[in-house]
């Protein structure tokens, strides 16, 4: 029994801990994170819908922004071999403003790599680009 005493502290403490749930700031580095796999797989349209746009946009901007995310996979693919992967590696939020600052990790086919930073806006309970 007194050996299962510090360990059941410990459990406590780690149950206490994780009960919180993730914070706002992994919250919108996970919804960048996905909208960026998004584009990775080629679901422009959806990458586009992750940005916020305080209304409603026409349908040829629209199409303008879509072409503007297959022209820059085209050009990452000329220049790096492509974007291979996508990395959440940190966030910050102020939930008073409703925005966070994430940062993301581009992988790209030769190897190299690049911090991102993107801005994040909470709107309605959903977090969307800047």
């Amino acid at each position: 029994m007194v050996r299962l005493f510090p360990w059941l502290w410990l459990l406590v403490f780690v149950c206490a801990c994780g009960s919180q749930g993730p914070s706002p700031a992994d919250i919108a580095g996970h919804a960048a994170k996905v909208y960026y796999d998004r584009l990775l797989q080629g679901h422009y349209d959806q990458f586009v819908d992750g940005r916020y746009q305080p209304d409603s946009i026409p349908a040829s901007y629209r199409d303008q922004l879509i072409a503007n995310m297959q022209m820059f996979m085209g050009q990452q693919r000329q220049e790096h071999g492509g974007l291979r992967e996508v990395r959440y590696v940190s966030a910050t939020a102020d939930t008073a403003r409703h925005v966070a600052q994430v940062y993301l990790l581009f992988v790209y086919g030769d190897k190299t790599t690049e911090q991102v930073l993107v801005p994040m806006v909470e709107h309605k309970g959903v977090w969307y680009m800047r």
